[in-house]
């Protein structure tokens, strides 16, 4: 199963993913339970900061999940985006772009005739 992890790995990285935002999403896998920001930082030894920022890029993406949980503070908690909901969703995106510029392309070779 590693080798599917790499390929996919592999494909996010080709698709624009950072090493540390992949290393986020590796560790979420890893731990199927849902983490804090602050627990991810610990567990990775980099700054708060950057993984606000990394853990925020992956969840726009589509790649991580979050929930809002109260236990005496006010706060999210992430989870991974399983692999294969992973690559379903960069086909739906790729499909939807390819789609666009074609529409585009007809339409502006239309317009030359």
């Amino acid at each position: 199963m590693s080798d599917v992890y790499e390929k996919l790995e592999a494909l996010l990285r080709s698709l624009g993913l950072k090493r540390t935002e992949l290393r986020i999403y590796r560790l979420l896998l890893e731990k199927s339970e849902p983490m804090r920001i602050t627990e991810i930082q610990r567990e990775l030894g980099i700054s708060e900061r950057s993984v606000r920022e990394h853990v925020l890029s992956l969840y726009r993406k589509g790649i991580l999940r979050r929930r809002l949980i109260e236990q005496g503070w006010l706060g999210y908690v992430y989870t991974a985006v399983t692999p294969s909901e992973v690559l379903e969703h960069i086909k739906e995106n790729l499909v939807k772009r390819i789609n666009e510029l074609e529409k585009e392309l007809k339409s502006s070779s239309g317009q030359r005739n």
